[in-house]
């Protein structure tokens, strides 16, 4: 039994201060924060314009058509990297892969530029 005891002892150690440390980073910032704050430091930085009343206003369709095509053309760094460190193993078969892979984004970053997809009026 305490062999048993003795083997998840570190287990319940590391739980319990998970669970301390994660009730004092929820309950310190509402102890220590400034109540009364500045109409300055409140006020909009990121956006440039105050919030909205209603969180349900209708948005330009082209907002998520940039934010989609942002994501497409952001995840092919993502496969350049490993491409990239493991250039020598994958040889001539690997080169012309990618060059395939970057060839067809490149057709349709032109197809979308032509259709004023990046436009914004």
């Amino acid at each position: 039994m305490t062999d048993l005891l003795s083997n998840y002892l570190p287990i319940v150690l590391f739980i319990g201060l998970s669970a301390v440390i994660g009730l004092a980073l929820l309950v310190v910032p509402f102890i220590v924060s400034f109540r009364a704050p500045d109409p300055e430091k409140v006020s909009a930085f990121e956006a440039g314009f105050e919030a909205f009343d209603d969180a349900r206003m209708k948005v330009d369709v082209r907002f998520y058509l940039v934010s989609i095509l942002f994501i497409i053309f952001d995840l092919e760094v993502a496969f350049l990297f490993p491409w990239a460190v493991a250039f020598r193993d994958v040889g001539w078969f690997g080169f012309w892969s990618v060059m395939v892979f970057l060839g067809v984004l490149t057709i349709g970053f032109i197809y979308e530029w032509r259709k004023g997809a990046l436009e914004w009026d």
